[in-house]
């Protein structure tokens, strides 16, 4: 049966609204200022700084709070029936260092203000709604991802905790005992969200690319997150020899192996394309060893990293395995040997077909032009869809792209987006 919307006066971003967001995005800026950008560590002083201004102003709205075991914030507005499945609103608050100030904490200040504006109307909702702010979402600081949404289901695996941050050397299980979470709870597997509790989760996030900025529009609805392919550890390995002194017939150069893998990732990537399928690829680190390369020797040895990523999860599957096979013929060919390595796998996330539909109604009805977008990265929702739970993506145009301090992030664009959320939440809650 077709979803139907209800809704028939117009939703508005308040003044209010207005002013509880540039309000907390400018605590946040001000209070995470690391220049040229805002730097907010996973369990560190900056993430500690957001999740206390999420709490601070939770307790102004009254709500109900909580954590978790890994130092996940729940901040909740009681329902009618509180034995009904809960909307969660959520998103994570860290930033990768010099970042922007709206990766990730434009989705928890949605939230929040969506519940203050039942607060303001005195409506109390069918179910409850829960905003979480979410702990260690951003990959730069330890290598494992979705650290806070995976353990909140008891999801993280144990060896994780001991992954070490990149700036400190201690590893995550030692800064969740000095942020004074249980890091044996999550080793343990310990679940505090059950999915059967969830009845939907929605994510309110900046776009990271710049569809909706060359698109002119203001916000748009999610379809489906990217699923990845992550080698972290790959490497060729040739011999080292004198520049001058070896033919090319004898040579065993790891450079030109690894060049030539690279651009044959590129020709299949291509072809990928013209099939219609959707891919992207990325080798995102390439080097030589510093200690041993000089400009004079032929190179031995070659590292890199590959970021494969799409929202079919067969092409993700045939690409791992042409890969191999492309390295292997390489390999031979040159007499280098090329170690891809075993992957990190996250397979795509499509978004909810029910609630993509009510979004597209609220978006015509109210006269919001909100295509459907597709998102390139990686966000915790994923964790949700995985636990199937209902999931709804809303994107805001932001200039300049993410993961850099000149994140561009209007009002009023967030406010198109907030007005979705907030028709989405008159008609689940």
């Amino acid at each position: 049966m077709e979803a139907r919307v209800h809704q028939q006066n117009p939703i508005r971003f308040e003044p209010e609204d207005a002013a509880l967001a540039d309000a907390l995005f400018a605590h946040l800026r001000i209070e995470s200022l690391d220049p040229p950008g805002v730097t907010r560590a996973s369990y560190g002083a900056g993430e500690r700084m957001a999740h206390d201004l999420a709490r601070a102003t939770a307790e102004r709205l009254q709500l109900e709070i909580s954590t978790d075991f890994a130092g996940n914030l729940y901040m909740t507005l009681p329902g009618c029936d509180r034995s009904a499945p809960s909307v969660m609103i959520g998103s994570h608050m860290d930033s990768v260092p010099h970042g922007g100030n709206y990766d990730g904490a434009a989705g928890v200040v949605a939230g929040l203000i969506a519940q203050a504006r039942l607060r303001r109307q005195g409506r109390t909702p069918k179910a409850d709604i829960t905003v979480m702010a979410i702990r260690a979402e951003e990959l730069s600081w330890f290598p494992a991802h979705y650290i806070g949404s995976r353990a909140a289901f008891g999801r993280l695996p144990p060896e994780a905790l001991d992954v070490v941050r990149f700036d400190t050397g201690r590893s995550l299980r030692e800064h969740l005992h000095e942020e004074g979470f249980d890091a044996q709870a999550v080793h343990d597997g310990r679940r505090h969200l059950d999915p059967a509790r969830i009845g939907t989760y929605l994510e309110l996030h900046i776009e990271q690319g710049p569809a909706l900025v060359d698109a002119q529009k203001a916000c748009g609805i999610v379809t489906a997150i990217r699923g990845n392919l992550r080698f972290k550890h790959a490497r060729v390995l040739g011999q080292y020899g004198h520049a001058g002194a070896v033919p090319r017939a004898a040579r065993r150069d790891a450079l030109f192996a690894a060049t030539e893998f690279a651009s044959r990732l590129e020709a299949l990537w291509l072809e990928q394309e013209r099939a219609g399928h959707d891919l992207v690829c990325t080798v995102g680190q390439f080097f030589t060893d510093s200690a041993v390369h000089t400009m004079t020797k032929i190179p031995g040895e070659v590292r890199f990293t590959m970021d494969i990523r799409s929202h079919d999860d067969a092409v993700l599957t045939g690409m791992q395995a042409q890969l191999g096979a492309l390295a292997a013929e390489i390999g031979e060919r040159r007499k280098v040997l090329i170690d891809i390595g075993d992957p990190i796998r996250a397979n795509a996330a499509v978004m909810d077909a029910r609630l993509r539909t009510l979004l597209r109604q609220i978006a015509t009805e109210q006269g919001i032009d909100a295509p459907d977008i597709a998102s390139g990265a990686g966000h915790d929702c994923a964790v949700f869809s995985r636990e199937d739970i209902p999931c709804a993506m809303i994107f805001v145009r932001n200039d300049h792209g993410s993961h850099n301090p000149d994140e561009a992030m209007e009002i009023a664009d967030f406010g198109e987006a907030c007005r979705l959320l907030f028709g989405l939440l008159d008609q689940l809650a």
